[in-house]
């Protein structure tokens, strides 16, 4: 097995959902934020290379919707999941799965583009299986109102239509062990229903790949929730759960959104959690 980043393209979001209810002053010291109260993102998805199969874990953004669309996101940085996989010596065609953790268009709106015509919509991913679960994708696809902005019909139904789409299965209590991908996933509920974090046994290390149960460094301490998530005390518990695992078994923490900082380790502390050491994901993958 061998394991790539896959930069998909940086944006901003506003520091204050990012954060909820934390004040701007603790929140910026780990995320400062520009003029517009902005605060730099990445998409940061992850490529597994596993004998006859390349998996890639999430998708981005992509680059099907309107300029005004994009302009809520500033984006910045020239990353692009095709030069990024052409870094590694691979092309879109070569993927044989694509994992959404979750359905949210920064999540998976690189998995559906505009076809020829420009008249409607094909997946991006053409030899691909695409894979979600089917409790998050009914979430999705009958989406609540306070979700419907971030699940994107456009970015979602081309994948059912072109038979290309599979689900895992859903587990008994949090995690599914040994998933048809081959990798474990910690199921989580608070940021969306079934939000699905993988968590692959590679070179004697378990590389999680956080999502959004921890966007970044700064969302460490647990009260520091996203003011998107919809079960912000559920998400406390599941946070508490996990970071307790982490910190436990040193497992080795993949950062989708933080811009700055790629791979962690956390520690127990008389606080509670905390970072304990940081990794380029080229220390850690070669």
């Amino acid at each position: 097995m061998k394991l790539y980043p896959i930069e998909s393209g940086n944006f901003k979001l506003d520091g204050g959902a990012m954060f909820g209810v934390v004040p701007k002053p603790l929140w910026q010291r780990t995320n400062p934020a520009d003029a517009n109260n902005m605060i730099d993102i990445a998409a940061r998805c992850l490529l597994i290379e596993d004998g006859d199969r390349l998996i890639l874990i999430d998708t981005g953004m992509g680059n099907k919707q309107s300029e005004k669309f994009f302009g809520y996101y500033y984006l910045w940085g020239d990353h692009s999941i095709d030069k990024s996989l052409a870094a590694h010596g691979f092309h879109r065609d070569d993927i044989t799965d694509v994992f959404m953790t979750h359905l949210h268009f920064d999540h998976c709106g690189g998995s559906v583009q505009w076809n020829k015509n420009r008249t409607g919509y094909e997946p991006a991913f053409k030899n691909a299986h695409f894979w979600s679960n089917a409790d998050h994708w009914k979430w999705a696809t009958e989406p609540n109102r306070r979700e419907r902005a971030s699940f994107l019909k456009e970015n979602i139904l081309p994948m059912e239509e072109s038979g290309q789409l599979k689900f895992t299965g859903l587990p008994e209590n949090h995690i599914l062990e040994n998933s048809a991908l081959g990798f474990d996933i910690f199921f989580a509920d608070g940021h969306t229903d079934k939000q699905m974090i993988p968590m692959i046994h590679y070179k004697g290390k378990t590389i999680c790949f956080m999502a959004d149960l921890l966007p970044t460094v700064g969302h460490l301490p647990m009260p520091f929730v996203m003011g998107y998530d919809t079960r912000p005390l559920l998400t406390l518990d599941e946070k508490e759960l996990f970071l307790n695992k982490a910190a436990d078994q040193e497992l080795f923490l993949f950062l989708e959104h933080d811009a700055h900082n790629e791979i962690i380790t956390v520690k127990h502390t008389e606080k509670g959690v905390r970072l304990k050491d940081t990794f380029t994901t080229q220390e850690i993958f070669n």
